[in-house]
């Protein structure tokens, strides 16, 4: 009963819409109605500024960590061993993704599944933040730095030989491949929105000019 409890707390710590309260709270905007209408980090910061696309990715970032640490604060025990943490750690990213207070919609996973690493391992959470901000700076594109963010983590949980974070991170890694689908086609099509800075957004902005 008590195992059961702990993860429904979980999902619900998951499930908390930051970007949805932030807007509506200190911004009087609803960013589910402005932008791509995500409310995640990367329309939060797009809509509505870089303090609250900042506290917003802290927030859903804090919240993966502090579900995948429950299981160590309270002693609880799931009979999977050192997987327990990565449970709890799911549970919020599925909170975060089919939210109860967002009528069961969500984000793309990416801040609330970093926080899950960065209590499950955070050697490879700094590995993980590494490639995504070099990725950022070389392609201007936050949805092609998650993807391939996630993809190189899946290769070093191999390297790692940790079996329980390499399923759950080629798991993660094909839902945020989903999730992504319409920003794979903008991608291909050389639509996609990219961040003002960046070797990419540089690019753009000279084949635009000839």
């Amino acid at each position: 009963m008590k195992l059961a409890l702990f993860l429904i707390l979980a999902y619900l710590l998951g499930a908390i819409p930051n970007g949805v309260w932030v807007g509506k709270r200190f911004f009087h905007t609803d960013i589910r109605t402005a932008g791509s209408g995500n409310i995640g980090t990367t329309n939060t910061f797009r809509v509505l500024g870089p303090v609250a696309g900042t506290t917003v990715l802290v927030l859903d970032i804090a919240k993966g960590s502090v579900a995948t640490l429950l299981p160590t604060w309270f002693h609880l025990s799931t009979g999977l061993g050192t997987a327990t943490p990565l449970l709890f750690g799911l549970m919020a990213v599925l909170g975060h993704t089919v939210s109860i207070f967002d009528h069961f919609k969500g984000g793309k996973a990416v801040a609330t599944s970093a926080g899950m690493l960065l209590a499950y391992n955070p050697l490879l959470f700094v590995i993980a933040a590494s490639c995504f901000v070099s990725l950022i700076y070389l392609t201007s594109m936050v949805s092609l730095a998650s993807m391939i963010s996630f993809t190189i983590i899946v290769i070093m949980c191999i390297l790692f030989h940790d079996v329980y974070l390499t399923i759950v991170a080629v798991c993660l890694t094909i839902f945020v491949f989903y999730r992504h689908r319409t920003n794979i086609s903008r991608i291909k099509a050389g639509t996609e929105n990219m961040v003002s800075f960046g070797l990419g957004y540089r690019h753009r902005q000279r084949q635009q000019q000839k």
